[in-house]
């Protein structure tokens, strides 16, 4: 799974100011809601957000944050991503404040289909180089293009790879 699978330029803040995860999570469920249009969108992103960070830290480390959430309905997951002005404390357990967040909000009859997908989403969302270049970008615009980037950049890795993987087939003719 890609990110701009997840994202969209209208769901990426750069330079947000927040004083705590709270706040945060307040900021996504404003963002999700207006992708949402559903009755008290808002106050539900909030509370399955709340609710799962509950379950356990979403702390990556090195900075980075991904929270997650269960929406009861939806068409697709939606994914957020803030660049905080300023790192706040989020209770990692590396203990370092944080500055990037990355939220995954899928639909309940959806996460299935998704789950399989987060921990290399996480994994790609550490990556020191992507950080720096999230942390460098000065617009949602910016960020949106690292990403795009990325995406491109991972997607011609797993070609390559797929294309220097040895053939299972036999080869044909004899040696002498």
């Amino acid at each position: 799974m890609k990110f701009t699978e997840l994202l969209t330029p209208e769901t990426i803040r750069q330079g947000m100011i927040s004083s705590s995860k709270k706040r945060v999570f307040e900021s996504i469920a404003r963002i999700v809601e207006e992708q949402l249009h559903m009755e008290n969108g808002e106050q539900c992103c909030f509370d399955c957000l709340f609710t799962r960070e509950k379950l356990g830290n979403s702390g990556l480390g090195g900075g980075v944050a991904m929270p997650k959430g269960r929406l009861p309905n939806g068409g697709k997951p939606i994914g957020v991503f803030i660049q905080l002005e300023s790192p706040i404390d989020y209770d990692a357990a590396d203990k370092r404040e944080v500055d990037l967040i990355f939220a995954v909000l899928v639909p309940e009859n959806m996460c299935g289909d998704y789950v399989q997908y987060l921990p290399t989403l996480a994994e790609n969302l550490v990556d020191k180089s992507l950080c720096k270049q999230l942390r460098a970008a000065k617009s949602a615009d910016e960020i949106w293009g690292v990403f795009s980037h990325y995406d491109q950049c991972e997607s011609e890795e797993i070609e390559a790879d797929e294309e220097d993987s040895p053939s299972l087939a036999p080869e044909s003719g004899s040696e002498e």
